[in-house]
């Protein structure tokens, strides 16, 4: 029963206006506060505009100010609130005596921000296998809580219409539940049912099966026959195969040209993933979260997979489903005969280094060069979203997520600045490519968009590019990075037009965008960046940098790195590890000894024409990169000569180093800390090379190197800081858990503050945020009329 307003005799009317910004549509946030409005005895109304959540209540003073609080303390879930004004309106007050909800409207000046996609959740999995219930086995079961957002969201505001669910229209029942403001599926956008919603099928050779059971079971054959089927989920399709058949992993890695880079393996449930990896409770937490990431873990001894799903690693990334379509797909089906999959290869449909697969045209074109069948249906995607990866790290004995990649179920929530700027579009790096589009204080960063190597990815990144533009609104500014020969930098000078181009130097945009995740810009930092490639200011590579910011962030002094080693050959160094190992050696005055790892992995004449290219310097780059230095190590140390994809000695040392118990006899091994800020490895290399003849085990030297570099790191810190006490660690060695608790642990015993990332990640999918903000500083630097000292605001003095 809805209450009505007392007369006006016997309490005081009062009507207020809050307006709630955030991520407030699309979870259930209009329904909580109908409710909320309700049981206080309010009347008013709720409604969404393209800025807001606006909301009026009228009523006793002590109840709208109860309204104020609850409407933030007890919000839903999913809302991430960023601000709620109040105002008191003293027009006269309204004669209605019910709380509405009301159509939603535009607002010219700003744009809420846009919802992630939330994996399914418990209410409706219990509804999926509930066969009393009307959407018993539907494949797109959703609600308020859960489901597709970002991918199918075709503008703002979040409303049906704007949607690619705008093509099915919805049944009486579903359009009931729709416009009841108690129904859990009220204003719930991808609302469907079997009668109405969209339709799932299988397609092999020369067979189509339309009924869904029927389809599911069929795509549970093909997979039990050792198929690959392509599987059309949120953001795209994915290619999946049973993980211990080691012919249809051989095959999957052939048809995608991918060669030793672990796949991610989708598991039924928790105690199913118990069976593949180690899991602690946080690591649990993860897995069950509404983002349903992949979680790199610790790999099971007799884990049952193939070894071609993560060959030679210990790790192992495992998901959860996350759509009505997994959870269907790795259940029985009734009526059939076959056995339903514990467990899946999914991987994302496409061939290594271009951009998943994800519309009509791109499947008949695509898939069936990839797959021998698909499960598909025809809710369209709109925005391609590839899966998101996380590790756990610890910070003060705390479990924290480490985002390696930031996709699907945490794309596009915005990252707070914490002050308004102006609009700029930062278009990342080369590799692990994202870009940022920045709207006043909030920062929208992308999807994972893929290495910058092909037509297809360059075509997916301008069309991406535009659709967060077509949503957010048109940037005034534009940065990249400052190497000369990046794709996305060619890209941002052909379309800057008018507008400012900002080129940032690279490990600047590292550690700037640590400030920006922690709204700390402005803050005076040591920055840590670690990585394997970023141009420097001075046209060599950078990768093992120490930079001091001030409260001027867009500005920073180079005041330490990692001693600079001779890179021969360019790309041919960092995939054959060995070469670099070489280049240690040389710098270090170690000779080149036959009973060396590295040694034995090159030729007679690559020797030689190494030996030259060192002494004469010709076709060699010198590098500071840690990265590099990793690899060096891997190499002297025999984990690896040669990869197959970007990290995986560095990967596999820290697998080996992990290997050994932390409480052993600590193996002498360090960096020298010059009093010019350079990090000289050369004692190290001797040290270890000289334990390696003396027996020492790799693994033990592994862990040595690794809180070797610790300790430099600390000291170095010490050398530099002067007052500042805050540090940042950043770039994609700091990806490495075991070298990342290293640092922090030792730092904050020498009483600094460790900043890391827990939003964007370390690597160079991190890169545009810092890039953005940047660019905004630096505009509003000449707004001020700042005299910038810098290559348009690199800070490369």
């Amino acid at each position: 029963m809805i209450p009505t307003l007392p007369p006006p005799s016997a309490q005081p009317i009062e009507r207020h206006r809050f307006a709630v910004t955030g991520v407030v549509q699309g979870v259930g946030f209009r329904p909580f506060v109908y409710r909320l409005a309700t049981e206080l005895g309010l009347s008013g109304f709720v409604g969404n505009n393209s800025a807001a959540v606006f909301i009026e209540t009228q009523g006793a003073p002590a109840a709208i100010e109860q309204f104020g609080k609850r409407l933030v303390a007890e919000a839903p879930p999913l809302a991430v609130i960023t601000d709620v004004s109040c105002s008191e309106i003293t027009a006269e007050l309204q004669h209605h005596s019910d709380f509405r909800i009301v159509a939603s409207r535009e607002a010219a000046d700003a744009r809420t921000p846009i919802p992630a996609d939330i994996a399914v959740c418990d209410e409706c999995v219990t509804e999926l296998f509930d066969p009393a219930n009307r959407r018993y086995r539907h494949p797109f079961i959703t609600c308020t809580n859960c489901g597709p957002r970002f991918t199918i969201i075709r503008g703002l505001p979040y409303d049906r219409p704007a949607t690619t669910m705008a093509d099915f229209d919805m049944c009486d029942r579903c359009t009931t539940e729709y416009h009841d403001p108690t129904d859990r599926r009220f204003h719930a956008q991808p609302i469907a049912c079997p009668d109405c919603g969209p339709a799932l099928w299988f397609a092999g050779e020369r067979t189509r099966v339309t009924e869904a059971d029927a389809a599911l079971a069929a795509a549970q054959r093909a997979l039990s026959d050792g198929k690959i089927v392509g599987i059309k989920g949120i953001g795209g399709y994915h290619l999946a195969c049973a993980p211990d058949n080691a012919d249809a992993v051989a095959e999957l890695r052939r048809r995608k040209a991918r060669r030793g880079k672990p796949f991610a393996v989708l598991v039924r449930d928790v105690e199913v993933a118990r069976t593949y990896a180690d899991i602690t409770d946080a690591e649990a937490a993860i897995l069950t979260s509404p983002a349903r990431p992949v979680v790199l873990l610790t790999r099971r001894s007799g884990a049952p997979v193939t070894d071609g799903v993560a060959p030679g690693s210990p790790l192992i990334g495992l998901m959860l489903p996350y759509s009505p379509i997994h959870h269907l797909l790795l259940s029985s089906i009734p009526g059939s005969s076959g056995t339903a999959p514990h467990a899946l290869v999914l991987t994302s449909a496409n061939r290594s280094d271009e951009p998943i697969c994800y519309t009509d045209d791109d499947a008949a074109r695509q898939l069936p060069k990839l797959a021998d069948a698909v499960l598909d249906h025809n809710r369209p995607i709109h925005v391609p979203c590839d899966d998101s990866v996380v590790r756990v790290s610890w910070d003060n004995n705390e479990a924290r997520e480490l985002p390696i990649r930031r996709s699907r179920g945490y794309v596009p929530l915005p990252v707070d600045l914490g002050w308004n700027g102006p609009p700029v579009l930062a278009v990342g790096g080369e590799l692990k490519t994202t870009f940022c589009l920045t709207d006043g204080r909030r920062a929208y960063c992308s999807a994972h968009i893929g290495d910058m190597g092909t037509v297809a990815t360059l075509k997916s990144f301008t069309h991406s590019v535009r659709q967060l533009c077509d949503m957010r609104g048109q940037p005034v500014r534009i940065a990249a990075d400052l190497h000369p020969r990046y794709v996305t930098r060619s890209w941002a000078e052909h379309n800057a037009d008018e507008r400012p181009l900002d080129l940032i130097q690279h490990h600047h945009a590292h550690v700037v965008s640590l400030l920006a995740e922690h709204q700390m810009l402005g803050h005076p930092i040591i920055g840590v960046a670690f990585d394997g490639t970023g141009y420097g200011c001075d046209a060599t590579i950078w990768g093992g940098e120490i930079l001091a910011l001030g409260p001027d962030s867009h500005h920073f002094t180079r005041v330490g790195h990692l001693a600079a080693l001779p890179m021969a050959g360019g790309d041919a160094a960092v995939r054959n590890p060995w070469r670099m190992a070489l280049a240690a050696l040389w710098h270090s005055r170690v000779q080149w000894a036959p009973d060396l790892a590295p040694v034995k992995a090159a030729s007679t004449a690559e020797l030689r024409l190494l030996r030259t290219q060192f002494t004469t310097r010709g076709a060699c780059v010198a590098t500071s990169s840690m990265g590099r230095l990793f690899d060096a190590v891997a190499a002297l140390l025999g984990v690896r000569q040669h990869i197959e994809y970007e990290g995986q000695a560095a990967i596999e040392l820290e697998a080996l180093a992990a290997s050994v118990a932390d409480d052993l006899e600590p193996v002498p091994m360090r960096l020298e800390v010059k009093a010019d800020g350079t990090i000289d490895p050369a004692p190290m290399i001797v040290s270890i090379v000289d334990e390696l003849r003396r027996g020492s085990a790799p693994a033990r030297l592994a862990w040595a190197f690794h809180q070797a570099v610790a300790v430099a790191v600390c000291n170095i810190v010490g050398q530099v800081a002067a007052k500042t006490r805050t540090v940042g660690l950043t770039g994609g060695v700091f990806q490495n858990v075991l070298l990342l608790a290293a640092c922090r642990q030792r730092l904050e015993r020498a009483g600094f503050t460790v900043l890391s990332h827990r939003i964007v990640p370390p690597n160079d999918g991190g890169l545009a945020l810092g890039q953005a903000a940047i660019s905004a500083l630096t505009a509003l630097g000449e707004d001020d009329h700042a005299v910038l000292t810098t290559v348009r605001s690199s800070g490369c003095a």
